[in-house]
């Protein structure tokens, strides 16, 4: 079934607003004094443990890093921010600085139909490739070099350019079990009121917003020092 036809678009369009609706909403205040890059206050709130703690359960977890890292960070994304794009720019460098660090990359497609589609072509790279697999996925649709709106469409022709079977992927983008975890990433962003993209979660605290590489960096530091994303704050 192609990933235009009019059946996976009525999917699409029925995920999001019934997850959407659902969401927790969070004060956009600070639980934390954290500035970005800009110098502007980055919005950021404390988790109920609980569900913050589901969130390493998720299926369709695309994971960059050692499994026993000391500090987990969990991005919530969406493939049509602006500012999601511009976070995908800085992973690399990231990743190179904080040996110890784990990323979890999380579809949380609220922006459009497109974005969901094109979450579920990822979804179904990762059933088939792994995270190894995703990622490049990732990079080829995020990265340096890229630009403009993504569909099913370009995720499935940047899954065949990397190798995979096309035919393949977009059978596997329309399954159930593709779908339910798609919903299960989305209900549990909501849940945590995580309305902006891209959303940031680390121990029971999240970041609403892409505070710039350096303020991420210096958010690490933070939690490596005393488990909080600012300490003394």
């Amino acid at each position: 079934m192609s990933l235009s036809r009019r059946s996976l678009l009525a999917a699409s369009l029925a995920a999001i607003p019934a997850l959407a609706t659902g969401a927790l909403a969070q004060t956009e205040g600070q639980w934390r004094a954290v500035t970005g890059d800009n110098g502007q206050p980055i919005p950021n709130t404390r988790l109920p443990g609980e569900l913050a703690s589901e969130i390493g359960t998720l299926r369709g977890v695309t994971w960059l890093g050692p499994r026993e890292a000391s500090v987990t960070l969990y991005e919530f994304f969406d493939y049509n921010c602006p500012w999601c794009r511009a976070a995908a720019r800085d992973l690399d460098d990231l990743v190179k600085a904080n040996p110890d660090l784990r990323i979890g990359l999380i579809n949380n497609p609220i922006l459009s139909v497109q974005s969901a589609q094109a979450a579920k072509v990822a979804m179904a790279v990762q059933r088939t490739g792994g995270s190894a697999a995703t990622a490049k996925l990732y990079t080829a649709l995020l990265g340096p070099g890229t630009s403009g709106r993504i569909d099913g469409l370009r995720a499935l022709d940047a899954a065949a350019r990397l190798g995979l079977d096309r035919a393949a992927i977009e059978q596997g983008a329309d399954s159930d079990e593709v779908r339910e975890a798609l919903k299960s990433q989305m209900r549990l962003a909501a849940n945590l009121g995580l309305h902006a993209t891209p959303s940031y979660v680390v121990g029971t605290s999240a970041l609403l917003g892409y505070p710039g590489p350096k303020s991420l960096a210096r958010v690490l530091a933070s939690v490596a020092e005393c488990d909080e994303i600012a300490c003394g704050s």
